[in-house]
């Protein structure tokens, strides 16, 4: 190889974008850079009240230019552009968009501008709970089982769901759309100059995992499912792909346009696209039977097994399980939470309000000192509140929570469910339940993993990837010691973009194999939480009381009892 070869990993998520510039030959990150989506962050186009997030496609193409030329520019050294031979992107997901015959989003066309419904619908938006119930209905009307390779049960996340929301929703987008497009597919397609929705190459980790596609059905499910469904799905399914591909494929060269844009040839090879989680795993170097818990405002815990000896094994309730969806020539299985460090940021508002809506009047501090004052204490208040629920005594009847704060993703998707909090009392302070919400969330986790052992997949050990892995000990030893097992924490800070960085690099011909650049190009593992053994029992028995809790809340939410579910959901339950 090249000594003087770099590639380039994109990593999109929920609040921004980050690229970084990496040296393909040993893994060194030269440089990074990130921008935060403006529109998404002054709150335009979302209402969370409604359950809806949406994200313009402007701040992704913003924020693509931005960070890649900033990395260009701290690198320092103007060859470095030349020598830069493949670009990677991975995204949250599902989160599809309305695009035209072109592959263009119906938000870039005139008329569509401001309409949320023509933008990119976000990984969490439950917009379209009613229509994943009914997926779920349908699907027991037919002798194939097109639920089988994603846990059974189809979530409101997900791109059927939301594609069938959105045309049901606004006339004006069912009128003008053309075609339905993952996030992880359409940025690709960009950068290669794509201009015929009809070719793009889509990611079969988008395609297994959320809209249905498998092999063992010949691709899509058949039109019938669609259109007998909603008459409203008629001949989308023709108008969207048969073939996937691995991210190990490139989707093509970078265009001329973009080549200029970026200052950079191309020559550059872009890969396939994929989901945040699936190219965090391979940056964060996963292993066989070990879940690879990407960690950030949900999680993502990815799994991979040998395909020959993962054999006809059926995980039920989880995100599904694809064949090469993280590492060709293994069986990649999906799962995670819907709110993991949201969960915390939503207590972290609930404390700040009084200052963010009393300080701006007070008579005794001026405006500019308010604001100095909120933004000191915003930033302190989680470190401070782990610090203090860390010192805490745990007993079995400390208060305890349940972290369904954005519905379950899973095991068992049932994005009607909401959160709680239990065992309060008048000595129920800010750090005893901020310990409870942690402990909830790591009691979430548990679910995931008992699931997979349940379901006959071996679970050898943890790996921590992510924000929250990296910045809070005393979040990783609750996990340690709710689960019961060790926990390593990577290196890297930014897994997701190294990730991507290793497929562009393979992508590239680089490398033959993701491995071969997982094990060049990987930063290794600098932490492990091992767990306390007289936590750890103590955890069981409080586990047993957040697990009969949930059972209760779940009866009493509307939409979860049995006879509100569908069939197929209430047989999973059970």
């Amino acid at each position: 190889m090249n000594k003087d070869s770099y590639v380039i990993g994109v990593d999109y998520g929920s609040d921004s974008v980050r690229s970084v510039l990496v040296n393909a030959a040993n893994g060194q990150e030269l440089s990074a850079s990130v921008y935060y989506y403006p529109r998404w962050k002054a709150g335009e186009f979302s209402v969370p009240a409604d359950n809806q997030f949406r994200q313009h496609p402007l701040d992704y193409v913003e924020g693509l230019e931005y960070t890649i030329k900033e990395c260009l520019a701290k690198a320092g050294d103007p060859a470095i552009a030349k020598a830069v031979k493949g670009i990677s992107v991975d995204t949250t997901g599902s989160t599809p968009v309305a695009v035209d015959k072109t592959g263009t989003p119906l938000s870039l066309l005139p008329g569509f501008e401001e309409n949320p419904n023509a933008m990119f619908v976000l990984w969490k938006d439950h917009t379209g709970v009613n229509e994943a119930a009914e997926i779920n209905q349908h699907a027991t009307k037919f002798d194939t089982n097109y639920l089988q390779f994603v846990g059974g049960i189809y979530s409101s996340e997900w791109f059927w769901s939301k594609l069938l929301h959105i045309l049901r929703a606004d006339e004006k987008v069912r009128g003008a759309i053309y075609s339905w497009v993952e996030h992880c597919d359409w940025v690709p397609f960009l950068l290669t100059g794509g201009n015929d929705v009809s070719k793009m190459k889509r990611s079969v980790c988008a395609a297994g995992h959320k809209a249905l596609w498998a092999a063992e059905f010949g691709g899509l499910p058949p039109e019938e499912f669609f259109s007998s469904l909603d008459p409203l799905l008629k001949g989308f399914r023709d108008r969207l792909f048969e073939d996937t591909y691995s991210s190990d494929v490139a989707a093509g060269n970078l265009s001329q346009e973009w080549a200029e844009r970026l200052g950079l040839t191309t020559d550059v090879v872009v890969g396939v696209g994929a989901f945040d989680a699936h190219m965090g795993a391979v940056g964060g170097q996963i292993e066989p039977y070990y879940v690879s818990k990407v960690m950030g405002t949900s999680t993502c815990d990815m799994v991979v097994a040998p395909n020959q000896e993962f054999g006809d094994t059926l995980v039920k309730g989880i995100c599904g399980q694809v064949p090469g969806s993280v590492i060709p020539g293994m069986i990649g299985l999906e799962a995670g939470q819907s709110a993991f460090g949201d969960t915390y940021a939503w207590f972290k508002r609930i404390m700040m309000w009084p200052l963010q809506n009393l300080l701006a009047n007070s008579k005794v501090l001026d405006e500019a000192t308010a604001k100095a004052l909120t933004e000191e204490l915003s930033d302190k208040l989680i470190p401070v509140l782990a610090e203090q629920a860390a010192a805490l005594p745990l007993t079995e009847n400390s208060e305890f929570a349940l972290d369904w704060f954005n519905g379950r993703r899973t095991p068992d998707a049932n994005q009607m469910l909401k959160g709680a909090i239990a065992g309060l009392g008048l000595g129920s302070d800010a750090p005893r339940v901020f310990r409870a919400l942690v402990e909830a969330t790591c009691f979430g986790a548990k679910k995931i993993v008992d699931r997979f052992i349940e379901q006959g997949v071996p679970v050898k050990g943890l790996i921590g990837l992510g924000g929250v892995a990296r910045k809070s000990p005393f979040i990783m030893q609750m996990m340690a010691d709710v689960m019961n097992m060790p926990i390593r924490i990577h290196k890297s800070e930014q897994t997701c973009a190294i990730g991507a960085a290793m497929f562009a690099a393979t992508a590239a011909g680089i490398y033959p194999r993701v491995e071969d650049a997982m094990a060049a190009m990987g930063q290794g593992f600098d932490a492990e939480y091992t767990p306390d053994a007289t936590r750890a029992a103590l955890y069981a028995k409080r586990f047993r009381k957040f697990t009969e809790l949930g059972n209760a809340i779940e009866k009493q939410t509307v939409g979860s009892k049995p006879e509100e579910i569908s069939d197929v959901q209430e047989e999973v339950v059970r």
